[in-house]
């Protein structure tokens, strides 16, 4: 790394960037941006729904298979955990679909797989072969919806300008970790009083939220470079 690093600063053009404002009005636009976009607004709002119902997913599966319906060892749970990286796939096909124009369909896709993930898991006597079969597929559902649907806002993001995209990025990233965590924290305690009954249908909400938000979306409002 260290001879990468000599060979690259001697090599590297010389890049001098245009004078801008200062750290603390950065950080500070980063707040305008939020109330005055309304593409980040909404797209952050979506990915926040999903990522909360992705927590709620990785928060409380491992502790239904522990439970004594399914008596699954820390490694089985490890494995299971395994079906997750499957959805990694999705991120190279979203870009795909959305560069052909698609990202409203698709997102609208993304968000109903992320629900109908959670039915899924209705469908099976708990502790059953096939019931743990539909976790599976589930977890690929659902992981596949939500990097779908955080590349497809990226893509709409990053066309407002090559000069906002650090802060547009920001913005999007902390809001929907935000709702990574709120998911994370309502999962287990809705876990802890109604089992994955009652877990299952608060992630299945949390898509269900972004649907219905995402139906209130005007087209025209929503296109790159228009501020309301």
């Amino acid at each position: 790394m260290l001879v990468l690093g000599v060979v690259l600063a001697r090599a590297l053009p010389k890049r001098q960037p245009p004078p801008g404002p200062t750290y603390g009005r950065l950080l500070l636009s980063m707040a305008t941006m939020m109330r005055t976009m309304p593409i980040l607004r909404r797209r952050a709002l979506y990915q926040a729904c999903m990522f909360g119902a992705f927590s709620v997913f990785w928060t409380c599966t491992p502790l239904l298979l522990a439970s004594p319906a399914f008596g699954m060892t820390q490694s089985g749970i490890a494995l299971f955990a395994l079906a997750g990286a499957a959805g990694a796939v999705a991120a190279p096909i979203a870009g795909r679909v959305a560069d052909r124009g698609w990202v409203r369909p698709a997102s609208a896709f993304a968000m109903t797989l992320g629900a109908i993930s959670f039915l899924l898991t209705h469908l099976a006597e708990p502790g059953s072969g096939l019931s743990l079969g539909l976790l599976v597929f589930a977890a690929i559902a659902l992981d596949f919806g939500v990097s779908a649907n955080v590349v497809l806002g990226q893509r709409l993001l990053y066309n407002l300008g090559a000069e906002y995209r650090s802060r547009l990025n920001g913005v999007y990233m902390a809001t929907f970790f935000a709702g990574g965590a709120l998911g994370s924290a309502l999962g287990g305690w809705v876990y802890a009083h109604g089992g994955w009954t009652a877990t299952s249908w608060l992630g299945f909400a949390l898509p269900v939220l972004a649907l219905l938000y995402f139906s209130t979306e005007k087209r025209a409002s929503m296109s790159p470079g228009i501020r309301t």
